[in-house]
């Protein structure tokens, strides 16, 4: 299947050096929360890039759930793919992609786990249906049917039946602490706009620099 005619003209306003803030972390809070205001799908879903020890990568795509300066977090099973690979090898990279603004963020660093106390935290505030969910899945590992799940389920349900569902020790957050982050916006003749924050000696200044697209 030839598909080299799909292409999509990128049309937008462009990026400015003097239009950046100087704190990567507040560049990204602007442009997510334009991405909220603009009605993205989903402008917290990201991409997430993990190696093995073997040197495998492997993506897939997570929520952000909540960021700071201290890094970008994510919640998952500990027992998952992505979990294994975070434990032999921590550098992994995050990508936002928000087409209907014609722009990606491209954040690099090392992925640490959460307290115990702030997965509680978090997992207080999910549906009830999500919180029993975690109880029902060894992720990726495989499975005969569907039907597996279904049973699980059910017996959680009836397992946690008029209480509050506890937190899965197999359950909790990790945080992605940046080292490196790239905004790209989208520009005419694919010459696209690209900056790229890195950490300096300081570890509260970050150096700015142009790419070529």
């Amino acid at each position: 299947m030839d598909v080299s005619e799909l292409r999509q003209e990128y049309i937008r306003e462009g990026l400015r050096r003097e239009n950046l803030n100087l704190d990567p972390f507040n560049q990204f809070e602007k442009w997510f929360q334009q991405a909220c205001e603009s009605d993205v799908p989903e402008p917290n879903a990201m991409s997430l890039a993990t190696v093995s020890a073997a040197g495998e990568p492997s993506q897939r795509m997570v929520l952000l759930k909540y960021f700071d300066r201290q890094g970008f977090v994510f919640f998952t099973n500990y027992e998952s793919q992505k979990a294994h690979h975070i434990d032999e090898n921590p550098h992994v990279s995050l990508l936002f992609f928000w087409i209907a603004l014609e722009r990606q963020v491209r954040i690099s660093g090392h992925a640490v786990k959460v307290s115990t106390g702030e997965s509680f935290k978090y997992f207080a505030t999910r549906p009830r249906g999500s919180q029993i969910g975690a109880w029902c899945s060894q992720q990726s590992s495989v499975i005969s049917s569907r039907q597996v799940l279904e049973l699980k389920l059910d017996e959680m349900k009836r397992k946690f039946q008029n209480q509050e569902v506890p937190l899965p020790s197999a359950w909790g957050g990790y945080r992605v602490v940046p080292s490196r982050f790239e905004f790209w916006q989208g520009r005419p003749n694919r010459l696209h706009d690209r900056f790229a924050y890195s950490l300096t000696e300081d570890p509260s200044s970050w150096q700015v620099k142009r790419l070529a697209p």
